[in-house]
């Protein structure tokens, strides 16, 4: 009689119409420029002083940011518009490069390190 009793539990549980809920995929994201309150931070700072013209601080601003994300495109970005506003073009250019070695398919980035790029060739070949 147990084992009659047993079976049906085990006969019972196995006939259940209940489908499992289906196994969803993560969402991929595109990654955002950074989730670091620090490093956001810092981005706002050098951007008020390169509205205000103190790109040497704005520089130094940028710079501290890629020590601590330094894979982050739109940092090398800010850094290369920097460079170009101080005439220093050379480094400008090499900077946007940089910039679109992280940037990945964010065409827009690109696309804006390549009218850096651009700028500094043309202000160099003066």
């Amino acid at each position: 009689m147990k084992r009659f009793v047993l079976l049906v539990i085990l006969i019972s549980g196995c006939a259940s119409t209940e489908q499992p809920a289906p196994v969803e995929e993560p969402v991929q994201e595109t990654p955002k420029p950074s989730e670091n309150i620090a490093v956001a931070g810092l981005m706002d700072t050098a951007r008020a002083d390169m509205a205000a013209n103190r790109l040497g601080s704005a520089a130094a601003t940028l710079e501290r940011a890629l020590r601590i994300e330094p894979r982050n495109p739109r940092l090398w970005h800010e850094l290369a518009r920097v460079r170009l506003r101080q005439g220093e073009y050379a480094q400008a250019r090499s900077t946007a490069a940089r910039s679109n070695s992280w940037a990945g398919s964010d065409a827009g980035l690109r696309a804006a390190n390549q009218r850096i790029i651009d700028e500094a060739r043309a202000a160099l070949g003066r």
